[in-house]
């Protein structure tokens, strides 16, 4: 990894972390390049980078002000907080999964009106999926890419696409609870019930309270620690 990459990455992980709280300024250009032990080109590339992904504010002759990433972020923003598993704040999490309940139950729907032979057996293999965590992350995860890529609009594909390593740890977290596998095999049951009526607004309404479902058990499940 360059110099730069490594310092652009510390730098996302205390402003994460909240050592670098939003409305501060940063130590200068020279500051930072005796503290790191490099050039200050190297540094004045790194702090480019981070107002380009919406970290920073950068003013002439001035120190730059740090962000607050809710409000100054941008997609890159989104990017660069997946990679870094340890710091993701559990707000990050929550409202990624209140995203998903606003976004899972449209490309469902259309998944079961565009291809529902495809939704079928995508359903069909959870009965095979073996009753432990593991296992039940990776079958979830790409029974969610599968009903993405058979709704009419690719754009959602897409979107989950930058999920995938991080919904993989968070699932398989999630699935450690027997009862959590026991409420999504049911739900699986269900919605397959809905494609084989072919009723895409039973299917969109069966997803959004699942997801709710799931926020709930996410919050119970994280409160405990």
């Amino acid at each position: 990894m360059r110099a730069s990459d490594k310092i652009e990455k510390l730098f996302i992980q205390k402003i994460l972390k909240g050592e670098f709280a939003p409305g501060t300024q940063i130590p200068s250009e020279r500051e930072l390049a005796t503290a790191f032990k490099v050039g200050r080109p190297v540094i004045r590339e790194v702090l480019q980078r981070l107002e380009r992904d919406g970290w920073l504010t950068i003013r002439h002759n001035q120190r730059a002000t740090v962000n607050d990433y809710w409000k100054e972020g941008n997609l890159m923003t989104i990017a660069h907080i997946l990679n870094e598993e340890d710091s993701i704040p559990n707000e990050f999490i929550i409202h990624l999964l209140e995203l998903r309940k606003n976004l899972s139950p449209s490309y469902v729907k259309g998944a079961v009106l565009h291809k529902p032979m495809a939704v079928i057996s995508l359903l069909k293999e959870s009965e095979n999926v073996a009753d432990n965590p593991v296992s039940f992350a990776e079958y979830d995860w790409h029974l969610q890419r599968g009903l993405a890529a058979a709704a009419p609009n690719p754009i959602y594909l897409l979107i989950l696409n930058s999920f995938g390593d991080l919904y993989l740890k968070l699932a398989t977290y999630y699935f450690t609870e027997a009862s959590y596998r026991n409420a999504s095999k049911s739900y699986y049951m269900k919605l397959m019930e809905a494609v084989l009526e072919k009723d895409g607004d039973k299917a969109e309404q069966l997803v959004h309270s699942m997801m709710e479902q799931s926020i709930k058990m996410w919050q119970e499940q994280t409160a405990v620690k």
